[in-house]
């Protein structure tokens, strides 16, 4: 049996544009896929067509037992979805938001405004409940846009960059509601820019970059493909800089196939890949020293997803910037949760 989310060679173009290349996914039930990728990799897209949002060119899927080409109304009925821009009626107060939700999902009206309450409490939005949505932070937003796609309790849910925008402290409080939403059974995946996010979330990790998966494992797994510990220079003058990087270069695990030296002019900065630990720091500090190359600062670290990712695609994750796939996800921001929405229809 397939997880409760499971994608077989998804393909999908706008035009010339090949957005998904092939995608491959499986999520068990219970737990946190986070897909990793910069703007234009396909995330949303994936998401979208996994949504019933759009219909993919070819390949298939199968969220929460039921087909997405075959069965759309029903997959619609068992997921949740919160976009990347909260799809909340701003002249609506945050409770009317959430009762005209579950009103939509032929709710009766006192177990749509009995829900309302219990989700407004749950994401600390229970003192402005009767405030409209205009008046909400960007924070407040997106806890609100998240409690209605979860009206109806459904099993699966996307999040498309759910904290893109969202200040440290805000983020911080989504990742503990979405901590909440997952230890309750509830089977997620997520969309991400954000590196730490996949890392503190996801307890699965796929990396996709042009429209394929490139890699797919733990947090743990995917570090270790970039050679363990890193060993990192900061040099005092720039001049410095190539002699220090030879240095360096010596002790790189680039034979293994672990990847090079590599040099941040601006911040004169070098680091390689190493295995030795201590050891070979107190080496490296050594020989630094007797070639009479001043440093600022030495460390030796494990790899970040940031060093993952640059070492799986050769370019680095953004932070922000345009929408995922272009002018093509507008639409499907604008959307929102209302993925669900269509279904009471």
């Amino acid at each position: 049996m397939p997880g409760a989310i499971y994608a077989e060679g998804l393909v999908k173009t706008f035009g010339d544009v090949r957005a998904l290349d092939g995608v491959d996914l499986e999520v068990p039930e219970g737990t946190v896929l986070g897909l990793l990728g910069p703007n234009g990799a396909g995330k949303t897209t994936t998401v979208r067509c996994l949504t019933t949002l759009l219909r993919p060119d070819s390949g298939r899927a199968v969220v929460a037992g039921l087909d997405v080409l075959k069965q759309p109304d029903a997959v619609r009925r068992s997921i949740g979805l919160s976009g990347q821009f909260a799809a909340v009626d701003e002249y609506l107060t945050g409770r009317e938001n959430l009762q005209m939700v579950g009103q939509l999902y032929q709710m009766k009206a006192k177990a749509a405004k009995a829900r309302a309450d219990e989700l407004l409490e749950q994401f600390n939005l229970a003192d402005a409940a009767d405030r409209t949505a205009k008046t909400y932070s960007g924070g407040m937003r997106r806890r609100l846009d998240l409690a209605a796609a979860l009206v109806v309790s459904p099993p699966v849910m996307f999040m498309d960059e759910p904290t893109t925008g969202l200040d440290p402290r805000n983020r911080q409080q989504l990742w503990e509601v979405i901590k909440q939403l997952v230890s309750g059974g509830t089977t997620l995946l997520l969309t991400t820019q954000y590196l730490e996010e996949a890392d503190h979330l996801a307890h699965d990790i796929a990396v996709v970059d042009h429209g394929r998966v490139i890699a797919q494992g733990t947090s743990d797994q995917l570090k270790a493909r970039t050679g363990g510990e890193r060993v990192e220079v900061v040099v005092h003058d720039r001049e410095h800089i190539p002699a220090a990087s030879a240095l360096l270069d010596k002790y790189s695990l680039r034979g293994l196939g672990q990847g090079d030296t590599t040099v941040e002019e601006h911040m004169r900065k070098i680091t390689t890949p190493v295995s030795g630990g201590a050891k070979l720091l107190a080496e490296i500090i050594r020989e630094l020293d007797a070639d009479g190359i001043e440093i600022d600062d030495i460390g030796l670290r494990r790899p970040t997803l940031d060093d993952v990712f640059l070492s799986l695609t050769g370019h680095v994750a953004e932070a922000k910037g345009e929408d995922d796939d272009g002018a093509q996800e507008a639409e499907g921001h604008s959307k929102g949760h209302r993925a669900g929405k269509e279904a009471a229809k």
